[in-house]
């Protein structure tokens, strides 16, 4: 089967999530869609299906106009939580193993994040708390990493 971009996550309330593919910002930041009801998913790192490596998925927590977006819920998620990701014809479970938070700015450090490398596993980004104005606005990011129940199943 060959591996493809995630289109859509459900997460562990059940809320399902449009995913759409994105780059990086001329800075080198992930370039998250504005509407905090959309994901992105890292076209550089690994697809569904991949046997290897992060299939990294990152939206915002909130914005000004909408609200509180889906990914607000990685902020309390707890290991053993399940997220599906589903592409044309292929859906993957995967099951929580650790929420960390990681200070805002550069993930140089944080290689494991994105890493096309290692064992299969999911990572799903949003930013946490505290947000500071003056400081640029939220200071950490929520970091969770999920394992694949099984293989990708065909739809």
């Amino acid at each position: 089967m060959a591996a493809r971009a995630p289109r859509e996550a459900t997460l562990p309330s059940g809320r399902t999530v449009r995913i759409s593919a994105v780059g990086t910002t001329p800075s080198g930041l992930l370039d998250v869609p504005d509407d905090v009801d959309v994901a992105g998913w890292w076209r550089g790192g690994s697809r569904l299906g991949d046997p290897f490596g992060s299939i990294l998925v990152a939206a915002h927590v909130d914005s000004r106009t909408e609200g509180l977006g889906p990914f607000a819920e990685l902020l309390t998620v707890g290991r053993g939580a399940r997220v599906v990701l589903v592409s044309a014809g292929v859906r993957q479970t995967f099951e929580v193993r650790s929420r960390r938070l990681v200070p805002q700015g550069t993930l140089s450090d944080d290689s494991w994040i994105f890493d096309v490398s290692g064992p299969g596993r999911l990572t799903l980004v949003t930013c946490a708390p505290p947000y500071d104005a003056s400081r640029g606005g939220y200071q950490h990011l929520a970091v969770v990493t999920a394992v694949p129940l099984g293989p990708p199943e065909q739809t």
